[in-house]
């Protein structure tokens, strides 16, 4: 068995719940509109300001959206699902109680696959249900009041559970990662982590290793994987350092804060208990036909577990390239077309992994919207393959594409126009080359005695001076195979 990561002695133990808000117009209850950035209280209708005769009606393009998810992580997708109240008192709660679900949720079990960096790992999934969003409290600290804008109430959530599975914290922004996209993938959620509608909370707990779990502290509304990470060391570092002065862990309620680093506690955690769940007698079960469900399945997308497992079985790539070129649809769109095009599917996968990732990264662009398009990297990727450019060269060659060398917004540019008018075609003239081999062995009698000595570093000294004296557009491969045939 694999010995557990250790932090100061310490087995770090994470669980996720993560909020998706799902991608409908209207909210899971009524017909308010959901649309990010109206003014307050402007998108709250009597449902959602809890109004006396008011009853909730089911939004049947969440469900939909829930079922989706489901298929998506391989669940159960419950045939008959209970919504509850989930009773507490905030100001920004109209009705003193969210409808959520409890005891038999729509979405049950499944498991999210990842990589982290080369390692696959999984993560278990308890479950996957459907809730209302609360209001949102504004504090206007200026003029020292505060406000409620419910315009958020009522926007259809869903609620993602995981088991205590994850072990560090670049192990917890690996598959929340991953569970973002996913669901940005199969469209029942837009992901956009700044405006709320993907935000996650991280259940955190130290132990010894074999001992039972710790107390967990839940750091709520992480809606950054770079502040999630922080958030999660520095709990991992504070819990430990009250243990090992003696001090017990409280369950708790955190909040991180991103200016100071820091953790602080908001509440002490309520246990289900504390809610008082009991099914809402507005709303009767939930019924999903399995009709219903099959349909869904067969309007889903390629997943992208399965388009990587497609990656590898046809064009050849390892797991973990096929993992990282279905990070979103638009790059798998772009490494096919690229591997489609060139018939070098390896090379595709290591310059779009590569080069391509480094730029569109460095001027935080997407895939799509990148200069070079598919078709030009895959005349490039062609001339490396065929001898015609070195890698080095395509470098140089790649740059022209990226700039506006050649054309505007990508369009226009030629390849092989930029090889002829850049002097960068490999010398591929054996005679030629060997003529300049012959030189240079002739010229570096001590580089050749060392090599036949067994010094491998003199053989690259000769290989750097055939390349020299070349200007760099000899074929390395051939430079390499003629002087160990001179040589030997």
């Amino acid at each position: 068995m694999k010995s557990p990561h250790l932090v100061q002695g310490y087995e770090v133990v994470i669980g996720f719940e993560t909020h998706a808000q799902l991608s409908t117009q209207s909210k899971i209850f009524s017909r308010a509109a959901t649309a990010f950035g109206a003014e307050p209280n402007t998108q709250a209708c009597a449902v959602d300001l809890a109004l006396p005769g008011t009853l909730p009606v089911m939004n049947k393009g969440a469900v939909e959206r829930a079922i989706r998810f489901g298929l998506a992580v391989g669940s159960r997708i419950a045939p008959m699902s209970i919504f509850a109240r989930k009773n507490y008192f905030y100001p920004d709660l109209p009705k003193g109680y969210q409808i959520s679900q409890y005891e038999i949720p729509v979405v049950q079990g499944g498991v999210v696959e990842f990589f982290l960096g080369e390692e696959k790992k999984s993560v278990r999934l308890v479950r996957a249900h459907l809730e209302e969003d609360a209001g949102k409290s504004l504090h206007e600290d200026f003029i020292g009041q505060s406000g409620i804008d419910l315009n958020r109430a009522g926007t259809p959530l869903l609620e993602i559970v995981t088991e205590p599975d994850m072990r560090s914290s670049a192990e917890a922004v690996a598959y929340a990662k991953e569970l973002h996209k996913i669901v940005t993938w199969i469209g029942i959620c837009d992901g956009n982590m700044q405006e709320g509608s993907f935000r996650c909370d991280a259940n955190v707990s130290v132990r010894k290793p074999g001992q039972p779990l710790g107390t967990r502290r839940e750091i709520k509304n992480l809606n950054s994987f770079k502040f999630m990470q922080q958030a999660m060391d520095y709990e991992v570092r504070w819990q430990i350092e009250q243990l090992e002065d003696g001090i017990p862990i409280e369950q708790a309620t955190v909040l991180f804060n991103p200016d100071t680093g820091e953790t602080r506690a908001m509440r002490t955690k309520e246990d289900a208990a504390d809610y008082r769940y009991f099914p809402d007698p507005d709303l009767p079960p939930l019924r999903i036909a399995g009709e219903w469900v099959e349909q869904v399945r067969s309007a889903m997308p390629e997943l992208p577990r399965a388009m990587a497992q497609r990656f590898v079985r046809d064009y050849g790539l390892p797991e973990y390239d096929a993992a990282l070129l279905t990070q979103s649809q638009a790059m798998a769109r772009y490494f096919e077309d690229t591997a489609q095009a060139c018939g070098q599917a390896k090379l595709a996968s290591n310059w779009i992994m590569g080069e391509v990732s480094r730029r569109i990264n460095l001027e935080g662009i997407a895939i799509d919207a990148a200069p070079v398009q598919a078709a030009q990297l895959a005349a490039l990727v062609a001339r490396i393959a065929d001898g015609t450019i070195s890698n080095n060269a395509g470098r140089q060659v790649f740059d022209a594409l990226w700039s506006s060398e050649g054309g505007e917004g990508g369009e226009g540019k030629d390849v092989d126009a930029i090889i002829a008018a850049k002097g960068l075609k490999q010398m591929n003239d054996t005679g030629a080359l060997e003529k300049i081999v012959a030189e240079v062995i002739a010229a570096n009698p001590k580089n050749v005695e060392e090599f036949r000595a067994g010094k491998d570093k003199a053989f690259n000294a000769l290989v750097g001076q055939v390349m020299k004296a070349s200007k760099g557009k000899a074929n390395p491969q051939q430079v390499n195979d003629l002087l160990r045939s001179k040589l030997v």
